[in-house]
């Protein structure tokens, strides 16, 4: 029956070939649009698995470059019991860089606590240094950075060249590389000359971050640190510090919940909320917009949440790679919507080949019919060609989006990461199977019910 069915496909090979072709596109438009799910999975696992300890940040933050805590409460963390050492941060975004304008990929100076990093019984970017040295007391207040190697290759300079930073001509004295996306973007220069250069406050940092001994679970420092903290006065990060600190005195940023006064707008979100209400309850109360008469009410409920969580957010490896997740997941939705657009197309190139061949072949079925071919029989002929144009349109589309990845990685290599894992290579040709099976179950039910002196006299 198969060999039946394969030579069928091979006697039209033109429709076939067209068929074949619309379904490798869908496939491997879907294998390369879901790799960069995975790649973004993999390298936030293999990223943030190399941090043992803690950040700290302030509240609302999203990344440590938006940040900004007391620099005096490093000390006090570092009195806590189970805290080997405390690494305070400054992460400035570089606009240019020998000349050159730094848009994308992004560029961070990195203003490092020298005496810190050694205290430290992993740093990262210390112990990923591969040729040169890493700074030291030595280098304190002085023009000296560590770049990485990507970094290097782009604007080709080494060790010992000059690398001009904001403005600032800077001493390579090492190159380190880390291998990730999210790693390997910093300039990594003395604490107290990023400050200078920046003009950031000296009682200010980014972030800190926490080293914990590993005889007290981070979750026990975590509470302690919240505890410590709490009712101090460091005010919640808004959006609208991306273009500036705001003070105190200034009103809080509007909530993207409120109305807009734009209709189209303001059904979107209501619509987004109640689609994100039917997978997280918890959270259709919460978006929901505050009215007037609610203000006496709602008020309290924040000052309480506010006063229980403190000023500062504290987050694990675990914290982060599971708030990469939700993106991930988000995103996979997304990605769906795009995928089903072409995947739609692909099924019906199937159904149209497989329909116009029952059609073409409609004299053929009825002599099988009448020289004892049951309805069954027929059904599994036209199934499974059906099934080998799905199959082998499968394997077409991972072999070429597995290949597209490979492509795309390899030419921009410090811009994406793309990774098409076999899970989901293997669902792929396992669901360009199904499809090519779905695609043929119409045109197989029409011709089984076909009698076979009717399909004789039709043809």
């Amino acid at each position: 029956m198969l060999r039946f069915a394969f030579r069928n496909l091979l006697s039209r090979p033109a429709r076939s070939l067209l068929s074949l072709l619309g379904l490798t596109v869908a496939i491997a438009g879907m294998v390369g649009l879901f790799s960069v799910a995975e790649g973004i999975d993999a390298m936030v696992g293999e990223t943030f698995g190399r941090f043992p300890g803690l950040l700290v940040m302030q509240k609302g933050a999203p990344i440590p470059l938006f940040s900004r805590v007391p620099k005096a409460w490093a000390k006090e963390i570092e009195e806590l019991p189970g805290i080997n050492a405390v690494s305070a941060e400054i992460w400035v975004r570089v606009n240019r860089v020998n000349s050159k304008d730094i848009i994308s990929p992004p560029r961070f100076l990195f203003g490092a606590d020298i005496p810190a990093h050694y205290r430290l019984k992993y740093s990262v970017y210390k112990d990923a240094i591969y040729k040169g040295r890493y700074l030291n007391d030595s280098d304190a207040d002085k023009a000296r950075t560590v770049i990485s190697r990507q970094i290097a290759d782009e604007f080709e300079v080494d060790v010992g060249d000059s690398f001009v930073v904001n403005g600032v001509t800077f001493e390579i004295v090492g190159l380190y590389h880390c291998g990730s996306l999210l790693l390997d973007v910093a300039i990594i220069a003395d604490q107290t000359l990023v400050r200078r250069m920046s003009l950031f406050d000296p009682a200010i940092v980014c972030s800190f971050y926490v080293e914990p001994t590993g005889e007290i679970s981070n979750d026990e420092l975590v509470d302690w640190m919240q505890e410590l903290f709490h009712g101090r006065d460091l005010s919640t990060w808004q959006p609208s510090s991306i273009f500036g600190q705001a003070s105190a005195e200034q009103p809080a940023a509007p909530t993207i919940s409120g109305p807009t006064g734009n209709p189209i707008i303001d059904w979107v979100r209501k619509t987004d909320r109640r689609i994100k209400s039917l997978t997280h309850p918890e959270l259709a109360e919460a978006e929901e917009p505050v009215t007037d008469a609610d203000d006496d009410l709602a008020e309290p409920e924040a000052s309480d949440e506010s006063l229980k969580d403190g000023p500062l957010e504290i987050r694990s490896a675990a914290d982060w790679a599971d708030r990469f997740d939700e993106f991930s997941e988000d995103l996979d939705i997304f990605l769906a919507v795009i995928t089903s657009i072409g995947l739609t197309i692909a099924i019906l190139s199937v159904i149209n080949t497989m329909l116009m061949s029952v059609s073409e072949r409609i004299i053929e079925f009825g002599i099988l019919k009448a020289n004892g071919w049951s309805r069954s029989d027929v059904m599994r002929l036209i199934t499974f060609e059906s099934a080998i144009l799905g199959f082998a349109g499968g394997i077409a589309g991972s072999l070429c989006g597995w290949a597209g990845t490979l492509l795309i990685n390899w030419n921009y290599p410090d811009r994406v990461s793309l990774y098409a894992s076999p899970g989901l290579l293997l669902f792929s040709l396992s669901f360009a199977t199904l499809l090519g099976v779905v695609g043929g179950l119409y045109p197989a039910v029409w011709a089984t019910r076909m009698m076979p002196m009717d399909a004789i006299r039709r043809g």
